[in-house]
């Protein structure tokens, strides 16, 4: 006797060896033996053989049409297979038969619900029907992934990705059937999917690449302002007293948000009023405003080689950037300063100054430098201020203790014009530099100074074992060697500034402070700016990386020199770029070696480099 039955869902037949009634020892077709339970037994036949009867069982089940026989079954209530093949056959079926229907009912799940062995139930209509379309579409979609795989082998980019280039990009749906075309047509050119969509020209340009994933991530809602609805600044300025110091600002080339000006009165006996003048924002921006929600959201100006996101819209800062020969609103700081340069008495006060001139540093340092000092040759209509300037400056470098600090370190400017890039080196602690940072950090510390002093909540910044922290409490900071420092100088450019620049005109104008020590919002601002601040100096670090790349490829560079940082990280000459260089020996920090480029990549902002020799320099 032979027998039809089902095993760990599947059906099988076997010869029968051994009975013993609640369980049986058969043979599969191959002699394979094994011990069934009995009422795993579906039905019992005696011809045709094994081979045959599951050959012939499946051919009849191809025939079955599963539609028809779902129409044959009972609706609403269980059956057997027996009960739905006497239907569809109209007679007493025949084992084949039977096992044929089984077959069937086995493997159309979507018109039959298992119930038990050989029993089943019909689906009802709704489910069918949406079964089915489900079944249809995923046929579709078979089809309509083939298809872009076709298109991908060729390195074609189909149509329909154009729309959805972006989220391909930056956050792919992996279940889609345009990711999982990429991903089969990936492992068979054994590229990697950006390589691969790059080849298939989805992406123009590495740049913009790089520069949309910042947006996508960081700026969802876009650059602009124009969806942002935001009540125009107050700029009724009018009964802020007139200064009448001639101010002069400094700033790189490309600068808009001009925060900070600098004055300079001479007094009796030698001595001098040091002027320095902020931009102030803060009188025409209300807390909680939309314009203030939007700063707050976005906290920072961005910088990038040849590109910025500013923090306020143009028309904002257009009413507050301290331009030449337009009356602007400030806070000013005056230091009375002895003839020694030692500050005698300071006053802070608002009011409104006309810059005479923007000095660009570019063309400024042409003329204002080390060796035009030494030699006390200084062609320039603010000569005389600069110097003195430049004097006070040493002077407040000293009394931080922090004489000659930086000065072998080099910072790196980016030009972009026509797609092409300049870069040039500029020492740190040049004249310029030394004028501008030395009356930003005094101002800074001066007025944090004035936020403590009268129990007023400002954000500071502390350096403690060359860890630095904001908090709303005071604290030194170690690095500038100041007992306090709050960053009050670019309230134009940081979110943070703004603050505290609310609190320092509160406290001029006798006025209760908009925040105190109570306002958490303080602290999720603090946590916010510096996690964005932290974002937005990486970009910039990873743009002016991919600048130096593009500058190697422009200038055709086949091998550079580079400086041993340690170990294998090197960095190249004359460039902020910083690798690490497997091939390298083992050579002494600070030794410089020649090194061979190649395999440039873009969009991974890498390259291949190989250690070519040592050089004596």
């Amino acid at each position: 006797m032979n027998v039809f039955y089902e095993e760990a869902g599947t059906f099988k037949v076997g010869a029968v060896l051994l009975d013993n009634n609640s369980s049986l020892q058969v043979e599969a077709i191959h002699g394979k033996r094994s011990k069934i339970k009995a009422n795993s037994v579906l039905l019992q036949f005696e011809t045709p053989s094994l081979s045959e009867f599951m050959h012939n069982a499946q051919k009849l089940a191809d025939e079955l049409d599963e539609s028809f026989l779902w129409e044959c079954s009972k609706q609403d209530a269980e059956f057997s297979n027996t009960d739905l093949a006497t239907e569809y056959f109209g007679h007493t079926p025949t084992a084949l038969e039977s096992a044929a229907t089984l077959l069937l009912l086995q493997s159309a799940p979507m018109y039959f619900y298992k119930k038990g062995p050989g029993r089943y139930k019909a689906a009802p209509p709704e489910a069918l029907k949406a079964a089915l379309a489900s079944k249809e579409k995923k046929r579709q979609q078979a089809e309509q992934q083939a298809y872009y795989e076709k298109q991908l082998r060729c390195f074609t980019l189909p149509e329909e990705f154009q729309q959805k280039i972006t989220s391909l990009l930056y956050k792919p749906d992996k279940n889609s059937i345009e990711w999982k075309a990429l991903e089969v047509v990936s492992l068979e050119t054994k590229l990697t999917i950006l390589e691969l969509l790059n080849k298939c020209g989805a992406i123009p340009s590495t740049h913009d690449y790089h520069f949309n994933q910042f947006i996508f991530e960081h700026y969802p809602d876009g650059t602009d302002f124009k969806n942002l609805h935001f009540q125009d600044v107050t700029n009724d300025f009018n009964h802020l007293p007139i200064s009448d110091v001639t101010a002069f600002s400094i700033d790189d080339a490309t600068t808009t948000e001009i925060d900070d000006a600098f004055s300079i009165t001479q007094l009796p006996f030698g001595s001098l009023r040091i002027g320095i003048h902020i931009a102030a924002p803060a009188l025409g921006i209300e807390p909680e405003s939309p314009l203030d929600r939007l700063a707050a959201t976005r906290l920072s100006t961005v910088y990038l080689p040849g590109n910025k996101i500013t923090m306020l819209p143009d028309s904002t800062i257009h009413h507050f950037t301290l331009c030449e020969n337009r009356l602007r609103p400030v806070v000013s700081l005056y230091l009375n300063v002895s003839d020694d340069f030692s500050i005698v008495s300071c006053e802070s006060k608002l009011e409104r100054i006309k810059v005479t001139a923007n000095l660009r540093s570019n063309l400024l340092e042409t003329q204002f430098n080390e060796t035009a000092l030494n030699k006390g040759e200084i062609l320039h209509p603010f000569s005389t201020e600069l110097i003195l300037l430049w004097k006070f400056a040493c002077k407040m470098e000293t009394s931080r203790g922090k004489a000659n600090e930086n000065n072998d370190k080099i910072d790196y400017s980016f030009e972009i014009q026509n797609d092409r890039v300049s870069i040039s080196e500029r020492r740190r602690g040049s004249p310029i530099d030394k004028v501008v940072s030395e009356l930003m950090i005094y101002i800074n510390t001066e007025w944090g100074k004035l936020l403590s002093d009268a129990g007023i909540t400002g954000i500071f910044r502390s350096q403690n074992n060359s860890k630095v922290r904001m908090s709303t409490s005071p604290a030194p900071h170690q690095g500038l060697g100041v007992s306090q420092y709050a960053w009050s100088s670019s309230p134009m450019r940081r979110y943070v500034d703004l603050i505290n620049q609310r609190q320092i005109i509160s406290l001029l104008r006798n006025e209760t402070p908009f925040y105190n020590k109570e306002n958490t919002n303080l602290s999720v601002t603090i946590n916010d700016f510096e996690t964005s601040y932290g974002i937005y100096n990486e970009f910039q670090r990873t743009m002016e990386r991919y600048w130096c790349l593009r500058w190697l490829l422009q200038e055709n560079m086949e091998t550079i020199n580079a400086q041993i940082i340690k170990e294998n990280l090197v960095k190249f000459d004359h460039l902020p770029f910083i690798t690490r260089i497997a091939s390298l020996p083992e050579i002494m920090p600070g030794s410089y070696v020649k090194l061979k480029l190649s395999k440039i990549d873009l969009l991974e902002r890498s390259l291949h480099a190989e250690f070519v020799q040592k050089i004596n320099i």
